[in-house]
């Protein structure tokens, strides 16, 4: 019975550990959801500040999301110290790009982005679209 514990951890062992095998790239997590008044974006950004968060519009409707999350690189030197030995490094690291094309409606010049417990909260109003007049000819 001993042996199942052991054979799940030297299964799932490779898959933990951050080595220079593992991915250097990060998505974090986003909700979008949209209400009659704006679109509302949350995003999982554990363990940053707003000062490591970039939040662009480009070409008026690309909401691109950017930052680098920094944990342990276990290839660096100055994060090996005498008498530890790291177990598990799981937490992701790196860099982090996520980009959305915003509907039509979005009020890009509006948009207001707060950041409180990890999640980076991102609001843009909707504004109406004016919908093309229809001009009805009469046929003779």
């Amino acid at each position: 019975m001993a042996l199942i514990p052991q054979l799940l951890e030297n299964i799932f062992q490779p898959l933990s550990l951050n080595d220079s095998s593992t991915s250097k790239f990060v998505n974090p997590r986003v909700d979008w959801k949209e209400n009659e008044d704006a679109h509302v974006f949350k995003v999982d950004l554990p363990g940053l500040n707003k000062e490591e968060i970039k939040v662009e519009i480009e070409e008026g409707k690309v909401l691109q999301i950017s930052g680098e999350i920094k944990g342990v690189d276990l290839n660096k030197e100055d994060q090996k110290k005498e008498n530890e030995t790291w177990r598990r490094v799981e937490r992701p690291r790196g860099k982090f790009c996520r980009r959305f094309w915003l509907p039509e409606n979005a009020k890009i010049d509006e948009v207001k982005a707060s950041m409180e417990n990890g999640v980076l909260t991102l609001t843009i109003p909707k504004q109406e679209i004016k919908k093309p007049e229809v001009k009805t000819i009469e046929i003779n």
